[in-house]
């Protein structure tokens, strides 16, 4: 017992203090740095004020706000078009078949989304793989310009973010009661009414999670904006990776991060309601 409890003092020591030194105290410098003021020869000089955040209601950056979140919500919306079939697909396959498709989703993982990006260039660019094949099949006359576009950057980010949608989808669907269906078939629903009334309601948190999870990285994934937007597209991640590297302004940038902070917290809380109610609904 004084073995387990001392294992169990160190392992949870260890995690607090990780998330204390590389978590809280990064946030906590950023926050402070987002109320300072940018310096003549230092990044930060040590005068309080909301200029910053003042900076992010301008008609400039709102603009890139809204592009952002434009590009982030269609991102999201169509990976849950894509991803929500996929996962009830995966839990009505066979047993021997589930551990298979599992790995298909997750084998992107395995390479570097940088260099999934770059292989975006290959397949989008005029004479890339894309349009060699359409061209070849007689569907298009001449190549699409769809490199350095929105619609490039889109392609990348549902490419990158897909399985964050699937698997969170996959985890709601596969606890799913089966017999809240028959029950309800059995009552004269169709299914249109099922999964209206009984699949997607139980699922919702397994949506809020995975739009979570692709809709906050769909915000900051700027290398994907350089390299399949150029300088066409610009995303919040672009924002704040010039303010700090580039412009040197921290005030700004942390300003911007700070926001992009309390937007995850929201979700967060609205993810927290969803799967309240959604145990709510299965225990009555």
């Amino acid at each position: 017992m004084k073995t387990d409890g001392l294992f169990k003092f160190v392992s949870l020591g260890t995690l607090w203090v990780w998330l204390f030194v590389f978590a809280l105290i990064p946030n906590l410098m950023v926050v402070a740095a987002s109320f300072m003021t940018r310096g003549v020869e230092d990044f930060l000089a040590p005068v309080i004020s909301l200029s910053s955040y003042a900076r992010l209601l301008d008609p400039l950056y709102l603009g890139v706000l809204w592009n952002s979140c434009y590009l982030a919500a269609l991102t999201t919306l169509l990976c849950l078009l894509m991803g929500y079939p996929f996962a009830f697909l995966l839990t009505r396959a066979s047993r021997r078949l589930r551990p298979l498709l599992l790995l298909l989703v997750v084998i992107p993982f395995w390479t570097s989304s940088l260099v999934r990006t770059y292989a975006m260039v290959i397949i989008l660019k005029s004479k890339g793989v894309l349009n060699e094949a359409l061209l070849a099949a007689g569907l298009i006359d001449e190549p699409l310009e769809l490199l350095y576009t929105d619609t490039a950057v889109l392609l990348g980010l549902i490419y990158a973010l897909l399985p964050f949608m699937v698997l969170p989808l996959y985890a709601a669907l596969e606890k799913l009661d089966g017999r809240l269906i028959e029950a309800a078939r059995d009552l004269g629903a169709g299914g249109f009414q099922v999964f209206i009334r009984i699949i997607l309601p139980l699922t919702m948190p397994g949506v809020i999670a995975g739009g979570i999870l692709v809709f906050l990285p769909a915000l900051g994934l700027f290398y994907i904006a350089d390299i399949l937007g150029g300088a066409k597209s610009l995303l919040v991640g672009n924002l704040i990776r010039d303010q700090f590297l580039a412009v040197r302004d921290w005030p700004f940038g942390a300003a911007a991060s700070v926001m992009l902070t309390l937007l995850m917290g929201l979700l967060l809380w609205v993810y927290h309601l969803s799967a309240r109610h959604a145990d709510q609904r299965t225990l009555t």
